[in-house]
């Protein structure tokens, strides 16, 4: 008889000693490290549940991610977020994400609470070499860093998109270093150069891709390979489709296909496959109007075609292929489901909101009873059961019958609305009521375990005529600075005292050089003067296929301002100009520190 997680955690209260929160009866008993499967998992940023062929979407091809599914298990319905930042912390912590502090995609409204247990932490603390390479989005300043977070390996970046896709600026275990190439496949490139180099011991790579996030940027290659004439457009809405968008996107997919492709036959030219499990999905739903099987909404919203998302899941061996599982499933499982499979304790500081779904991927005909999956996101909440969804304004959807949900069907279903209603209202409070009215949680500099912490214009605050290079800010800089009255500001804590060589990322065209401007901490202070000029022009267009939302980018120039002394303590770091003999001080993308004793 199959044991669901939820039947075996009223068992398991007999037995505290025993079992971590959140760990089923197979995870209760440690598996020998020799023994350890090792784990790839794949996540897309931006890519729906219909980009893919495998699920019906006649405009492309995507064999090799199409093969997880026929080689492992796909889930039919399984749910994410209708946004980055959240989704990756559900990932990390099986608990919904505002019980972790994640209430935006910016300005420190991504971070995930350092008191959450991450998934890093448990497959680190199992004896897994542990690895993240990509877009984290999760906080950038240690300890929300990925290296505090269980993940001895980082390189990619912390922000929520990027700037630019060809050898782009990123940072490798909190170090500035220049990418190689397309990013995606330098991402690829270096998981697949940690699965090399580990293949002896257990590894757990964590592999979450920029893509098809915008700026649509991609190859030529991958580009041409796709004919946007012959392009069926959305079934559902085909006036709102940019059918360019749609072509970008899909290139950009295929390319993450390509790379997975070769992430999959190195793990076959190891000879690991059998010891290693792969997971592959997206984030949230796509992030244009394009083909996603007719359901409603796309990224941001809390419908069906915003959080469904693709799952396949491959253990030769272990788990059957070609099966489909039909149960609702969500991201907030995954943590639970992984650690069921290695056979490790799942010892987290607080309570699961996921469950292992291993008896649905093991058993023929496992014992599985029906369950709330709760989507909530900026004050708004909708509820998914194994038949209906109830949305953020309580319209009850049948989605066996009407996966569109074009229908409102609560008058039809009195009970059901209302039941699912009593509990949107009671989850809806819940969650609420975990966030605070105004975050209390400044950026941290200066952790003594950690080298380096930046700050970026992202998390600053402009003040006078200092203007922000978009209105998105991520990966934006400051510009406009024009004025002594001006300043740019953080909400900062020293983590312990020392001494932090500064180094400021500006741009200065040659009229404009001399300006001094100081940085200040309390009573701690450094001045620094820009003495050489540097204009890059922007960036980004000349790859861009469509054209962007977001700012573009410039090659900012590195000025050591020297060393800083610090002390611990909360305070207001405040960066200001004291003489501006040209028309404006700089432009300013970051400043690093890096503790020097």
């Amino acid at each position: 008889m199959s044991m669901t997680r939820r039947n075996f955690l009223k068992s398991a209260a007999l037995f505290p000693l025993m079992y971590g929160l959140g760990g089923t009866l197979r995870a209760a008993f440690r598996t020998p490290a020799a023994q350890l499967p090792n784990i790839l998992l794949i996540v897309s940023d931006d890519q729906g549940w219909g980009d893919l062929s495998f699920t019906g979407n006649p405009n492309f091809h995507t064999p090799n991610i199409d093969r997880l599914g026929e080689d492992g298990v796909s889930f039919d319905r399984f749910y994410v977020c209708p946004v980055c930042s959240p989704t990756r912390a559900e990932l990390l912590t099986g608990r919904y994400s505002a019980r972790g502090g994640v209430y935006s995609t910016s300005a420190g409204g991504e971070r995930l609470d350092l008191d959450e247990t991450t998934m890093g932490d448990v497959f680190k603390r199992a004896g897994y070499a542990t690895a993240a390479f990509g877009k984290w989005h999760n906080g950038m300043q240690y300890p929300y860093h990925p290296n505090a977070r269980g993940f001895d390996e980082f390189y990619g970046f912390c922000s929520g998109h990027w700037g630019n896709y060809f050898s782009p600026m990123l940072e490798h275990n909190g170090k500035l270093v220049t990418g190689i190439g397309y990013l995606t496949n330098d991402l690829t490139e270096h998981a697949l150069d940690f699965m090399k180099s580990h293949r002896q011991q257990p590894f757990f790579v964590y592999l979450p891709y920029n893509v098809p996030h915008t700026p649509f940027q991609v190859p030529d290659k991958w580009w041409n390979q796709i004919d946007e004439e012959a392009i069926v457009k959305s079934l559902r809405n085909p006036g709102q489709e940019n059918i360019h968008a749609t072509h970008a996107a899909l290139a950009m997919c295929e390319n993450v296909d390509w790379n997975v492709g070769r992430l999959v036959d190195t793990i076959e030219s190891l000879g690991i496959t059998e010891n290693t499990i792969v997971i592959y999905f997206s984030d949230n739903g796509p992030n244009t109007w394009r083909w996603n099987n007719g359901m409603k909404g796309k990224k941001g919203w809390l419908d069906e075609g915003g959080v469904r998302s693709p799952l396949f899941m491959k253990w030769p061996g272990t788990i059957s292929p070609g099966k489909k599982i039909p149960q609702i499933t969500g991201v907030i499982d995954v943590l639970p489901t992984l650690s069921d499979l290695a056979g490790i304790a799942c010892h987290t500081a607080k309570p699961l909101d996921g469950e292992s779904i291993t008896p649905l991927l093991l058993e023929e005909n496992p014992e599985w009873s029906d369950r709330f999956l709760v989507t909530y996101w900026q004050n708004k909440i909708s509820l998914r059961n194994q038949r209906y969804r109830l949305d953020n304004e309580g319209h009850l959807y049948d989605i066996v019958t009407d996966p569109g949900q074009y229908r409102d069907v609560a008058k039809e279903q009195p009970r059901v609305a209302a039941a699912m209603q009593r509990e949107a209202k009671r989850w809806k409070e819940e969650l609420d009521a975990e966030l605070p009215d105004k975050d209390p949680r400044p950026f941290p500099i200066g952790h003594p375990d950690f080298a380096y912490t930046q700050l970026p214009a992202r998390d600053g605050i402009p003040h006078g005529g200092v203007e922000r290079s978009n209105r998105f800010p991520n990966c934006t800089f400051f510009t406009n600075w024009t004025s002594g009255d001006d300043a740019i500001t953080w909400d900062t804590e020293v983590l312990a005292s020392g001494d932090f060589e500064v180094i400021v990322y500006y741009t200065c065209p040659a009229a404009d050089v001399g300006s001094t401007f100081e940085l200040r901490f309390g009573s701690d202070a450094i001045t620094g003067k820009i003495t050489e000029a540097h204009d890059p022009p922007l960036r980004g267009m000349e790859h861009d296929r469509v054209k962007r939302q977001e700012s573009y980018v410039k090659d900012f120039e590195p000025l050591n301002i020297g060393t800083m002394h610090l002390e611990k303590g909360k305070g207001l770091l405040t960066l200001h100009a004291l003489k501006i003999p040209g028309s404006q001080v700089m432009d300013f993308r970051l400043m690093m520190f890096r503790r020097v004793g």
